[in-house]
């Protein structure tokens, strides 16, 4: 039923299909079995159509022994982490984006600011905001973004690798290194933090 639709790249049909015929609750017990293939439509299935709801589930998910399915739950949780806010607070974030990807980095910064505004505990616009202003190279402010991020939402291994990369450009290196191995007990397939982690201790040494 779903392999058709994952080859011809139909996400409209995709998502109907998956709605029509699993309810959340279904697709999280397939995401916590034992068959490699469930697991995966099940990640898929949640970044299509997640909610905060299944945070918990698939952040467990980033230490599953299938590299695939790690992956597919990471970029199931980015993509439920994108569209926590409000519809005008979202719209906000793409603008953001936009802007980013052009490097205009103060316009980046209001869009994200006013979707701050909109949502409060839209954990993904400090996050998106902690970007800017590290493209800034405005690492004080990219940090305390950083940790509303992570007090909003405990388990975003971004924003706490992120937070690492500030405190690292402030020399502030253990801090760094706390901040980075806490996003490897969360996501542990972050190989290039951990190598950061491997060249940070040596320099501290």
């Amino acid at each position: 039923m779903v392999q058709p639709l994952l080859c011809g790249k139909d996400v409209g049909a995709l998502c109907t299909t998956l709605k029509k015929n699993w309810t959340k609750a279904e697709v999280l017990t397939l995401l916590k079995g034992d068959h490699d293939d469930a697991r995966k439509v099940a990640a898929l299935a949640l970044g299509l159509l997640g909610d905060r709801d299944c945070i918990e589930a698939l952040t467990d998910q980033l230490a599953d022994p299938d590299p695939i399915v790690n992956q597919m739950a990471e970029h199931a949780l980015w993509s439920i982490w994108f569209r926590c806010g409000s519809d005008c607070a979202n719209h906000q974030i793409k603008k953001g984006l936009d802007a980013l990807h052009h490097r205009e980095f103060d316009q980046a910064v209001l869009h994200f600011s006013r979707a701050i505004e909109l949502a409060p505990e839209f954990a993904e616009a400090y996050n998106q905001r902690a970007i800017a202003h590290y493209l800034k190279e405005e690492y004080e402010e990219s940090a305390q973004d950083c940790r509303s991020t992570v007090k909003l939402m405990k388990c975003h291994f971004g924003a706490w690798a992120g937070l690492g990369h500030c405190y690292a450009h402030m020399n502030r290196l253990p801090e760094a290194i706390d901040c980075y191995e806490k996003a490897l007990e969360i996501n542990p397939h972050l190989s290039c933090v951990r190598d950061t982690v491997l060249e940070l201790r040596a320099a501290t040494n």
